[in-house]
């Protein structure tokens, strides 16, 4: 591919690590099942496209996200992707003991910024479910588990409206302080800008959260995903989420849509020069691919522009 054409921009990354979450977050509110085998395939397409961080699952209760009830089964199955990270996420010290049962050593927990967030998602406030992460971070580390810490709704709430860049801020900084080894922010309802990331990206800072350990989880609501990831990345940020074919929104946030695609991300990245080891060709057909199983064309731009320009 000749296109795009590489035009490196000052003090940019060198390379950016993409934090693949397609398979959970991208799969997990889908109304129809998807099999077990093919949910494997599909991680395993991602990593033959070069992605080396895909989030594999989520031990929560089936009740809770039944798409998701089949962890025990699937991450057995992804044993053979060696120099892959394989991070799932564990609500609690059960999901926890799950977990590592199976041999799980990058663990995630999820956050909350704001108190309405909390509720819907934890039934619980923001201090009581950081009280419920922590021995489940300090058990992790223990076990020399690598964890992520996902902190939602940190640009706006659809019950709260604007959030306070200090009340992120708090929640953050009591995530770090537990032991989590990295941030994910995430615009859950995608309503951000891009001095607004900056913002909060600098005031953590401020705080003694450094850049190195912070990556961006941006959604696409109002067309905002990739001007904000280049405002993080202008900030020094190099750990992006993304979900291969746009895949995924959250499941008690009825105003978020997809996660920022994949190959979109990719597409511009290549365009500054950055280093991903993705190949963006791979990366399409495996969410043309996917799309065909779920029945429906993906949402990504540039994966429906490339697979247009090949068919």
């Amino acid at each position: 591919m000749t296109l795009p054409m590489v035009v490196p921009a000052q003090d940019l990354p060198a390379r950016v690590r993409i934090h693949e979450v397609g398979a959970r977050d991208g799969l997990q509110n889908e109304k129809s099942v998807v099999p077990t085998e093919v949910k494997a395939e599909f991680v395993h397409r991602l990593a033959a496209a070069g992605l080396t961080t895909i989030e594999a699952t989520s031990f929560v209760h089936p009740q809770w996200v039944p798409q998701l009830a089949d962890a025990e089964a699937l991450f057995p199955m992804l044993g053979d992707l060696d120099g892959v990270a394989l991070p799932v996420l564990v609500p609690n010290e059960r999901g926890l003991d799950r977990a590592l049962a199976l041999g799980a050593r990058r663990i995630a927990v999820f956050a909350s910024a704001t108190e309405s967030f909390a509720k819907a998602n934890l039934n619980r406030t923001v201090d009581e479910s950081l009280a419920m992460f922590e021995p489940v971070v300090t058990r992790a580390k223990e076990h020399k588990a690598h964890v992520r810490g996902y902190l939602s709704m940190c640009f706006g709430d659809p019950w709260e409206g604007a959030v306070p860049v200090h009340q992120v801020v708090r929640v953050a900084k009591a995530l770090v302080d537990m032991g989590c080894d990295e941030l994910s922010l995430g615009d859950t309802i995608g309503v951000a800008t891009p001095a607004h990331v900056q913002t909060l990206l600098a005031e953590l800072n401020e705080e003694g959260v450094p850049t190195s350990s912070l990556g961006v989880h941006f959604h696409d609501t109002y067309g905002q995903a990739l001007s904000n990831t280049l405002a993080a990345l202008q900030h020094g940020v190099s750990t992006v989420d993304a979900s291969a074919g746009g895949l995924g929104g959250c499941p008690y946030a009825k105003s978020a849509t997809g996660n920022l695609a994949t190959e979109d991300l990719v597409w511009m990245l290549q365009g500054l020069g950055i280093d991903t080891g993705v190949d963006l060709g791979l990366l399409t057909a495996t969410s043309v691919w996917m799309a065909g199983q779920l029945g429906r064309p993906s949402p990504s731009r540039t994966v429906r522009a490339l697979s247009h320009q090949e068919s």
